[in-house]
C-alpha cells in the first residue's frame, strides 16, 4: 500500500476512535529518559481495542513500546486476529522494527494509522513497512505465508 497522508479531520469514525484510544493511552506514557511518549490502539478482528503506552526503564533494554504493549495486552485477552492499529507520537513517528516483527506475527497485512500531534495523520500497512518479515523464510511463497497469516487469524 502507498501511504496516504491525509488530515485528522478526514479520518473515518473507525479509524478516529482509534486514535482516540491511542491519543488516551499517549497520555498515560512514562518516559523520563527519552521524554518520547507514544500510545498505540489495536483493534482486535472481535472489534474489542487494546491500548498500550511505551514503558521506560533505567536499564533501557527493558523498556517496552506501546504497540508491543497493545498487543500483549490483547493476546493476554484471547485475541490474536487484529485489523487496524493507530500509533501516535508528537512527530508521528512509525513503530521501530521489533514492533513490526511482533506484529507481523498476528497480522501480516495490517492497516496502520500513524499520527502526530499536529493533527497530521498517514496511513500505511505493515507489508509496506516490513517488506521482507521474517516468517517469510518459513514460506514458499507469498500466497503460502497469507494463507498461514489467514490460518492464524481465524482461531
Amino acid at each position: 500500500m502507498k501511504p496516504v497522508t491525509l488530515s485528522q479531520a478526514e479520518l473515518s469514525p473507525e479509524w478516529r476512535t482509534l486514535l482516540d484510544a491511542a491519543m488516551a493511552a499517549r497520555r498515560r506514557a512514562y518516559a523520563p529518559y527519552s521524554c518520547f511518549p507514544v500510545g498505540a490502539a489495536v483493534r482486535a478482528v472481535s472489534g474489542a481495542i487494546y491500548t498500550g503506552c511505551n514503558i521506560e526503564n533505567a536499564s533501557s533494554g527493558l523498556t517496552v513500546c506501546a504497540e508491543r504493549v497493545a498487543i500483549w495486552k490483547a493476546v493476554a485477552a484471547g485475541e490474536t486476529a487484529f485489523e487496524a492499529l493507530a500509533v501516535i507520537t508528537e512527530s508521528g513517528a512509525t513503530p521501530c522494527g521489533a514492533c513490526r516483527q511482533v506484529l507481523i506475527e498476528f497480522a501480516a497485512e495490517l492497516p496502520i494509522l500513524v499520527a502526530d500531534t499536529a493533527a497530521h495523520a498517514w496511513l500505511t500497512d505493515l507489508q509496506t513497512l516490513l517488506p521482507d518479515a521474517f516468517p517469510r523464510l518459513l514460506y514458499g511463497t507469498d500466497d503460502e505465508w497469507r494463507a498461514a497469516d489467514r490460518s492464524r487469524s481465524q482461531t
